[in-house]
């Protein structure tokens, strides 16, 4: 009796066509996708989609300071509250993390922007980097703040104040100070203000300046602070 013979093992080619009645029961198209699991990641989704929406905010908003559609009444508060809201959200580390930086966060979206960008570089409305357009008399009450400012400022320098988020507040009460002195014409030393805001705006909350930075600082500052003081005069 001979064996029986087996033919030799190969695997068969198999495809599987769902019939529409299956698909109907595993797919909802009114199903909610969620883009997270867990509330952390929710709670980091919602923050980057804040951050985007700031950014195309604030490039509408330049734009519309710039051809007149808007005051400089209406534009500087809420250029502030614009670059606030910014700043405020990244001072979460995970959002921070996330985020990388502006031009990274840009890229990986396709966003270019650019009037927002260079709003985002600078930290300040652009109604601070230039003397306000008015003839309006001088009030005192606004010059006394602004000379308390800059006393401020310049007293936390001596103090050796070094790191960022000690500083930065400090000096955007200066130049908003200054900026509200109405009839206040453009001195020198201002844009020495605006550039250490630049400077403070695009170190990291817990970055410091270095030693030679505190006492370049302080001396254009004090600079900055006489030629105010004679332009009151």
């Amino acid at each position: 009796m001979s064996a029986p013979k087996y033919q030799p093992y190969a695997p068969s080619p198999y495809s599987y066509t769902p019939s529409p009645h299956s698909l109907s029961t595993s797919i909802s198209l009114d199903e909610e996708v969620k883009l997270s699991t867990t509330v952390q990641q929710r709670e980091l989704n919602e923050s980057l989609a804040e951050i985007y929406s700031i950014i195309v905010t604030l490039d509408f908003l330049e734009k519309a300071y710039i051809k007149d559609s808007i005051s400089q009444e209406t534009y500087t508060p809420t250029c502030l509250r614009l670059l606030g809201q910014y700043k405020t959200i990244l001072k979460n580390p995970d959002v921070a993390s996330a985020f990388k930086d502006l031009e990274t966060f840009k890229s990986a979206h396709h966003l270019s922007y650019p009037s927002a960008t260079e709003r985002l570089k600078i930290g300040v409305p652009a109604t601070f980097e230039h003397a306000p357009t008015t003839s309006s008399a001088i009030s005192a009450r606004a010059a006394a703040e602004a000379t308390q400012n800059f006393i401020t400022f310049m007293d936390a320098l001596r103090l050796h104040y070094t790191a960022k988020d000690q500083l930065h507040p400090l000096l955007s009460d200066v130049i908003t100070a200054v900026n509200n002195v109405a009839g206040a014409k453009e001195f020198e030393g201002r844009q020495s203000i605006v550039q250490w805001l630049i400077i403070l705006n695009q170190m990291g909350a817990g970055d410091e300046i270095t030693e030679a930075q505190g006492r370049q600082m302080l001396f254009d500052i004090e600079n900055a602070y006489n030629e105010f003081y004679k332009n009151l005069q």
